[in-house]
């Protein structure tokens, strides 16, 4: 926790803000983009390899509890996301589809796992980073089925009369290669920031009302704020696999209009 979170020697308090989701260097003497976030960014990556690999191995035809669970994983994404939206071509896209579905939920989660208490994507940087990906995967479908003709699809709908051309071309390049993955990004960030700060704001007021101020009123708002502040972290863990879900399907949906035969 910031030095300016704690209460200050007058009495007085500073509640938590922005600069509390700014992270420098992790050790002495590294660059300051080794930080907390980025660390748990590659916990998570070795986290999610381990995990599918162990459940991987020694597959029986009786599934114990982690075979189930990773089981019931896997075809969530595998019916409800990739073979739903994808349909014949889901096979291709599926391992990603995995594999992004389960490394966004470990670092949605990681807010509220006590060793971390920081969910990796309230920093822009990496839903940013993670955006990008799917851009390259949807747009690098798109130009391996039809060569540059992806271009002319993808700006010019079926249809159009000529004397639109002019507006819609423009618009469509930005809905498909701007848009997209701005939206993708901002969306995942601006919930788990909110989130996040949401539960710093009871968790530290309601420590400070606790412990700090000789007043049972406040002392009872305090014990208030840290209960629902326990509360809210039940809701983030939803929230986390929620934005995990919605970010997979989208990225599935982008790659099925990228390679669908009628746009």
């Amino acid at each position: 926790m910031r030095p300016g979170l704690l209460p200050l020697e007058d009495g007085g308090y500073t509640p938590p803000g922005v600069d509390d989701f700014k992270f420098g260097a992790a050790f002495a003497g590294f660059p300051d983009w080794i930080n907390k976030p980025f660390l748990q960014a590659v916990i998570g990556a070795l986290l999610v390899i381990l995990l599918w690999w162990w459940a991987s191995r020694r597959l029986k035809t009786k599934p114990g509890k982690g075979q189930f669970l990773a089981e019931y994983v896997y075809e969530f994404v595998r019916n409800g996301i990739a073979r739903d939206i994808l349909h014949h071509d889901f096979r291709r896209f599926l391992p990603y589809l995995v594999g992004l579905f389960s490394f966004i939920l470990v670092n949605n989660w990681f807010g509220e796992l006590f060793l971390f208490m920081y969910p990796t994507f309230s920093n822009v940087g990496y839903a940013y980073g993670l955006a990008i990906l799917s851009w390259l995967i949807y747009v690098g479908a798109g130009f391996k089925k039809f060569g540059f003709g992806f271009l002319r699809r993808s700006l010019i709908p079926e249809g159009v009369p000529p004397y639109l051309l002019p507006l819609i071309i423009p618009l469509e390049f930005l809905a498909t290669f701007i848009t997209r993955p701005v939206t993708l990004a901002l969306r995942l960030f601006a919930n788990l920031f909110a989130g996040h700060l949401v539960v710093v704001v009871f968790v530290v007021g309601g420590g400070y009302l606790l412990t700090v101020q000789d007043n049972l009123f406040y002392n009872v708002a305090g014990g208030v704020s840290l209960l629902f502040s326990i509360i809210i972290l039940f809701l983030e863990l939803f929230i986390g696999a929620l934005q995990a879900y919605i970010f997979t399907v989208l990225t599935a949906q982008y790659v099925s209009t990228s390679i669908s035969e009628a746009h």
